[in-house]
C-alpha cells in the first residue's frame, strides 16, 4: 500500500534527479522547495501529468524524504535511492509523510494559529481511539473527544477559556445567541481528516472516518514507539547521546539496545545520528564503540551519514563495519573489508577503550584479538599506524601483562614510540 500511495512522488523524485541535478537547469526561480512554473511543465510534459499533479506528487516526495532540496538543485533521499530493494526505506518515506499530514492540505481560513495548533496536537489521540474502534467512527463522536483533549491541553496550560466577545469567564451567564464551544472545531477536524485522507492513513466520508490498513499500522507503530520510550531500563531517554552512550557503558548487549530503541524513539532519527556521530568522534574511544552500536540500531537512516564519515581517520574503520553489516556482510566476516592498517588502528582504539573503562584482564585478552599472528609483528604495525593513544595503550598493557618478558618488550616499544623511535 505504501509504494502504490507514493508511486506518484517516486515518479517525480526520480525525474528530479535526472532533470535538477547539479549543473542543470534550477528547479525555482528563487531558490525554494517549490518548483517554478517552467519546471512544473517540463516534468507534467516529460511525464504525461498535469501541472496540479505535478505539484502533488512533489510536495509529497518532498514531505516524505524521497527528495532533498539544496538551493536550486535536486537530488534523491536516502530513501528514494533504497526504494527498490529496502521496503523498510517505503514505510518509513511513507511514516515521514503521514507524520506531516498537517501540512498535505491548506488549514481553512479564519483560525488562529493556536486553535490548529491545539487541534494539530490532540489528533494522536483521535487516531488512538479511531485505531481501538477497528471500524468506522461516526464524526460528531471524534468531535466530542476533540473537544475534551483541547480542553485538557488549555487546561494543562492553566489557561481560562472566555466566551468569545462576552470577555466572561466560560460558563458565566451568557446570550442566547453564543456560540456552541465547539462549533470553532468542527471544520478544523474537517480539515484534519481531509488532510489524514489525502495521505492515505484513513477514508473520510458519509460523516464517518475509518482507518486504512496503513494508517492502522502507522498509530500501533507510534504507539509502540511512546511505549518503548516509556520502559527505559536506565532512565537515559532525556540525556544528549553522550552522557546516553556512558550511562549504557556498564549494561549487558540486549539491556543497552533496548536503552538505544527507547533513547531514539523519543527524538527525530535525522537529529539522534547527528547526535550520535557527534559523540563518536570524541576523545573517548569507548563512547566511539557504542554510538556505532547504536547506529545499528537506526539502520538505513543513518546509511548517509556514517557513509559521509568514511574519510575520516578515526570514525573510517568503524564506518566501514557498519556499512558492510548494513549491506547484508555477516557481522562475522565483516571485519574483511578493512585493511591491515585500518584493522590494527581499530585494535588499538578498542584498547584505549578497555585501558580507560575495563580491568587489566580484559585488556590482556584483548592481544587474542590482533590480527598479527606474534606479539612482536602486533607491535610494529602499532607502532606505524600512528593512533594517537598508542604510547597510553602499550603502557597499560606492559603494566597488566603477567609475562615479564612480554611486558618489556610492550613497555620498549611504548618508549620508542614516545620518543619518536
Amino acid at each position: 500500500m505504501a509504494r502504490a500511495g507514493l508511486a506518484g512522488a517516486v515518479r517525480v523524485a526520480r525525474w528530479a534527479d535526472t532533470a535538477l541535478g547539479p549543473g542543470r537547469a534550477g528547479a525555482t526561480a528563487d531558490g525554494k522547495a517549490t518548483l517554478s512554473d517552467a519546471t512544473t511543465e517540463r516534468a507534467a510534459a516529460d511525464l504525461g501529468l498535469s501541472d496540479a499533479q505535478v505539484r502533488v506528487h512533489w510536495d509529497t516526495a518532498r514531505l516524505a524524504g524521497l527528495v532533498e532540496v539544496h538551493g536550486d538543485s535536486a537530488r534523491p533521499g536516502w530513501r528514494l535511492r533504497a526504494w527498490d530493494r529496502d521496503d523498510s526505506a517505503v514505510l518509513r518515506g511513507w511514516v515521514a509523510l503521514f507524520d506531516a499530514w498537517s501540512l498535505a492540505c491548506p488549514e481553512p481560513d479564519g483560525h488562529e494559529s493556536a486553535a490548529v495548533a491545539e487541534v494539530v496536537s490532540a489528533m494522536p489521540q483521535v487516531l488512538s481511539f479511531l485505531q481501538l474502534s477497528a471500524g468506522p467512527v461516526p464524526v460528531e463522536q471524534l468531535l466530542d473527544l476533540l473537544q475534551q483533549r483541547v480542553t485538557e491541553l488549555r487546561t494543562e496550560r492553566c489557561e481560562v477559556a472566555y466566551e468569545p466577545g462576552t470577555g466572561q469567564p466560560a460558563g458565566a451567564p451568557a446570550p442566547a445567541e453564543s456560540v456552541p464551544a465547539d462549533a470553532p472545531l468542527a471544520p478544523l477536524l474537517d480539515w484534519a481528516l481531509r488532510a489524514l485522507a489525502s495521505v492515505g492513513a484513513l477514508t473520510y466520508g458519509d460523516g464517518q472516518a475509518t482507518l486504512t490498513p496503513l494508517g492502522n499500522w502507522a498509530v500501533w507503530v507510534k504507539l509502540e514507539q511512546i511505549c518503548v520510550a516509556a520502559q527505559s531500563p536506565a532512565g537515559n531517554i532525556e540525556q544528549s547521546a553522550e552522557d546516553m552512550l556512558r550511562g549504557c557503558a556498564q549494561l549487558r548487549p540486549n539491556a543497552a539496545r533496548a536503552e538505544y530503541r527507547a533513547w531514539l524513539a523519543a527524538r527525530p532519527v535525522g537529529s539522534a545520528v547527528t547526535e550520535l556521530i557527534a559523540a563518536a568522534r570524541g576523545d573517548d574511544a569507548l563512547l566511539r564503540g557504542l554510538a556505532f552500536e547504536a547506529l545499528r540500531v537506526v539502520g538505513a537512516p543513518a546509511e548517509p551519514d556514517v557513509r559521509s564519515v568514511v574519510d575520516e581517520p578515526a570514525l573510517r574503520p568503524y564506518a566501514l563495519l557498519w556499512l558492510a553489516e548494513h549491506d547484508g556482510v555477516d557481522p562475522e566476516d565483516a571485519h574483511e573489508v578493512l585493511t591491515r592498517d585500518e584493522a590494527t588502528w581499530l585494535w588499538v582504539d578498542t584498547a584505549a577503550a578497555v585501558a580507560d573503562h575495563g580491568e587489566a584482564p580484559m585488556l590482556v585478552r584483548h592481544l587474542e584479538s590482533a590480527v598479527q599472528p606474534t606479539v612482536p609483528q602486533l607491535l610494529d604495525e602499532v607502532r606505524a599506524v600512528g593512533h594517537p593513544r598508542t604510547v597510553q595503550v602499550l603502557v597499560a598493557l606492559a603494566a597488566a601483562h603477567p609475562d615479564p618478558a612480554l611486558a618489556k618488550a610492550v613497555r620498549r616499544a611504548a618508549f620508542q614510540v614516545h620518543t619518536g623511535g
